[in-house]
């Protein structure tokens, strides 16, 4: 019986840890729909282009690398996956969308709400990814 005792309560240890600190990482990133439908109030011009890829650089590069190919310096610690811009289904997706995404964050991926308060510079970085298409 003690032998059990020994085998039993680190166990249970262990699940209870895993349980409090695992965090799956969601199938679908739900955006509200007021964000799909939400327009880039930016236009893509030189000067727009210019401080999204500033940004880009700055904040988004070390895990999305520098063409957003998901190949960024600390990308092997992320859990998730981290897309690749470039791919036609991530561009399918709306400004709104990626607005939201770089905005609120989820997961291993940091909202930008804070970093990044301006609107304008937001969607200046959704322009900016908008450029890393095939």
């Amino acid at each position: 019986m003690r032998t059990t005792k020994y085998i039993l309560i680190p166990g249970l240890a262990l699940f209870v840890l895993f349980a409090f600190t695992y965090t799956p990482q969601s199938e679908k990133w739900v955006v509200p729909a007021n964000f799909k439908t939400m327009k880039n109030p930016v236009a893509k011009s030189g000067e727009s282009l210019e401080i999204g890829e500033e940004l880009y650089m700055q904040h988004c590069k070390s895990c999305h690398g520098k063409e957003g190919l998901g190949d960024g310096p600390k990308a092997a610690d992320q859990k998730g996956d981290l897309g690749d811009f470039s791919d036609a289904k991530f561009q399918a997706q709306t400004d709104g969308e990626l607005f939201y995404k770089t905005k609120e964050g989820r997961d291993d991926m940091p909202g930008f709400a804070k970093k990044i308060p301006d609107n304008e510079d937001l969607w200046s970085v959704v322009n900016f990814i908008r450029t890393l298409k095939q």
